[in-house]
């Protein structure tokens, strides 16, 4: 699996909008991971941000991995908590958003056993220094204040090279902060063909145009900060958190991201949900203030996630198909992760 844009001297920008007019040129030569750490609720931010853009991308044909990174979840927490349920979640979240498991591999970490494996060898490739440098490690031994950082958190970004890796994944939806994470990857395999043979692509980004919406408060919208209205609350839940949302004094509703950042955000999410630019929507409400501003996009939300939440209804009323669903991914994930180990093995003559 090849990708014919290689031009590294582009900028990331324009190298992703190269990728995308190659996409839908010729979808089959594109392998996606990307995946979540099943620690709560998806909520809109993720939705927008990532999860309708890998529904789009397996709509167009690209061959898109979903891992359900449930090993991640200690790498920063004592406990994995009620992992199960979460991981159920996550899945119905997945399929009532219109990922197709038919089309579409979800697994998780657990259930392949050959995945993890490949750190033993991608671990070899890289100096204690490179993973030290890694924006999530630093910021997390920044935090830790001198305390010891858990060796897992220290192999995060080699688990990640894995998990793309495994499945010859050489596309991944990444926002620009995230880059330094891939670029990891992308030594580990030039490191490893240069090494021992040619086995692995070296990923390319395909960068997010996920808009940043803000949580009800003002702030990063997030699972922990209960700022986020999940994609399975409930059409009155939904209404309550937009009419906390914060906005400012002036009557005038317009859509300012730099000046006004809490009103932008709440617009954009209308807008978007209605398909619609944020400047149009902002200037339907006018000077009708914040509670016509709130009002609306309740209506534009619920409207937009209508069908999502009938169909996750029916699923979890379901349950079989969703494990079914599962366990068809893990099976299909071990399948390449047990060939990419034979090929890993075979290129250092250890079979």
């Amino acid at each position: 699996m090849t990708i014919t844009v290689d031009d590294t001297a582009l900028d990331p920008a324009d190298r992703s909008a190269r990728l995308e007019a190659e996409i839908l040129e010729h979808p089959g030569r594109f392998r996606v991971l990307t995946g979540d750490r099943p620690t709560g609720a998806l909520h809109l931010g993720h939705y927008l941000g990532t999860l309708a853009n890998r529904v789009r991308l397996q709509a167009v044909g690209v061959e898109v991995f979903l891992v359900i990174a449930d090993y991640q979840v200690i790498t920063d927490r004592d406990g994995v908590g009620d992992l199960a349920t979460n991981v159920r979640e996550l899945m119905l979240d997945y399929l009532a958003a219109g990922i197709d498991p038919s089309r579409a591999t979800i697994f998780t970490h657990s259930a392949v056993p050959a995945l993890n494996q490949l750190m033993l060898p991608f671990l070899s490739l890289v100096s204690v220094a490179e993973l030290y440098r890694n924006p999530t490690v630093k910021a997390e031994a920044d935090a830790a204040g001198g305390r010891s950082l858990g060796g897992l958190l220290l192999t995060y970004p080699v688990h990640q090279a894995a998990d793309i890796l495994f499945c010859a994944g050489n596309l991944v939806p990444v926002g620009r902060d995230q880059l330094p994470h891939l670029e990891l990857t992308r030594l580990i395999a030039r490191r490893f063909n240069q090494r021992y043979a040619p086995v692995f692509p070296e990923p390319e980004a395909l960068l997010s145009a996920a808009p940043l919406l803000l949580g009800t408060d003002g702030t990063k919208m997030s699972k922990s900060r209960g700022n986020a209205i999940a994609l399975r609350d409930d059409e009155d839940r939904t209404a309550a958190l937009i009419r906390r949302s914060t906005t400012d004094a002036e009557r005038t509703i317009s859509y300012e991201p730099d000046r006004r950042p809490e009103v932008a955000s709440i617009v954009l999410l209308g807008a978007l949900c209605r398909g619609e630019s944020p400047e149009r929507f902002a200037a339907d409400i006018g000077s009708r203030g914040a509670a016509a501003l709130k009002a609306e996009v309740t209506e534009a939300v619920n409207e937009h996630l209508r069908p999502m939440r009938r169909r996750r209804a029916e699923l979890a009323a379901d349950p079989g198909t969703v494990l079914d669903a599962l366990a068809r991914g893990n099976a299909r994930a071990n399948d390449v992760a047990n060939a990419t180990l034979d090929r890993v093995r075979a290129a250092m003559q250890m079979c």
